[in-house]
């Protein structure tokens, strides 16, 4: 077997993981294909001899691409923080069949990585996002994320204790108990088509944040309480026609369609058997990229 073709089976069996490293840093799927096909081009450009571990090189040659791409991101200002203006850009849902994740994509989503703590995740500066992804979700010691950021080891550890601090602050663990979960979702469900107000107050925590992502032509909004969650969600109920239950990052979530043609991703965050957390994707541009079928 050729040198090259030997390369391409070795990168061809990091790319699920490469591909869960980019996903964490960068919050879009394109995007996280983008760094790690870029990643391999670095790879044939590289001398690699003397690369003892080549799965652990290449987590850091796709940390260093998709800082670059953060911080070019964050000079362009083409995103809008969390909640920066009472709006919000959603990151990139992984949509599965509710029957279950293959495992490529349950690598993907590996490790609890939610909705809710990709938000957070967004809030990070780049560099905070770096040492913390790196180091706290795959276990890449601190004097090999340095390099990558120009810092120190001791810097660098900051970095990820800062980012640790607002991460466990802003996404505190949720339920674990996915027909628990089914549950509250179909609870949340038949209370929004029913027009049910006060079955909907119930299935909502009182200090419930429900996120939508509209896209170019449908502003994004944050909306806070359970009375103002309950109210839209009544009236987005009489607009779709269908809810399909899926798996939204591994968790219970819904689909929402009309004539066909998907109208929304649903995502949840439940604690204590109540809804704290809605976010919804209803970007038609982004939802056609998910290729979502109803």
């Amino acid at each position: 077997m050729s040198g090259t073709l030997f390369l391409a089976d070795r990168f061809e069996a990091e790319r699920p993981g490469l591909r869960a490293v980019a996903y964490r840093m960068l919050g879009s799927l394109a995007e996280a294909e983008d760094a790690v096909q870029e990643a391999w081009f670095k790879l044939n450009r590289a001398d690699v001899g003397d690369v003892r571990n080549l799965g652990a090189w290449l987590t850091t040659v796709v940390g260093r691409i998709c800082l670059d791409m953060l911080r070019s991101r964050a000079s362009r200002r083409e995103d809008p923080l969390p909640e920066q203006d009472g709006s919000v850009r959603l990151p990139d849902p992984v949509v599965t069949a509710a029957s279950g994740v293959d495992p490529e994509q349950e690598i993907l989503i590996a490790d609890s990585v939610g909705i809710a703590l990709m938000i957070v995740l967004e809030a990070l500066s780049p560099d905070e996002r770096l040492a913390f992804v790196l180091h706290d979700m795959f276990d890449v010691p601190f004097d090999a994320i340095a390099p990558v950021l120009g810092r120190t080891t001791v810097a660098t550890r900051q970095l990820a204790s800062r980012a640790r601090r607002r991460v466990q602050g802003a996404a505190p663990a949720a339920d674990t108990d996915a027909a628990c979960k089914r549950d509250v979702v179909d609870a949340f469900l038949t209370a929004s088509r029913g027009g049910d107000f006060e079955a909907l107050l119930a299935v909502l925590a009182p200090d419930v944040v429900a996120r939508s992502d509209g896209g170019t032509f449908a502003p994004s909004i944050v909306r806070r309480g359970a009375a103002d969650v309950a109210s839209q969600a009544i009236s987005f109920a009489r607009f779709a026609a269908e809810a399909h239950h899926v798996l939204v990052n591994g968790t219970p979530g819904v689909v929402s369609s009309t004539e066909g043609r998907p109208l929304s991703v649903m995502s949840f965050t439940i604690r204590g058997s109540r809804i704290d957390g809605l976010d919804i994707l209803s970007d038609p541009d982004r939802l056609n990229t998910l290729g979502l079928t109803v």
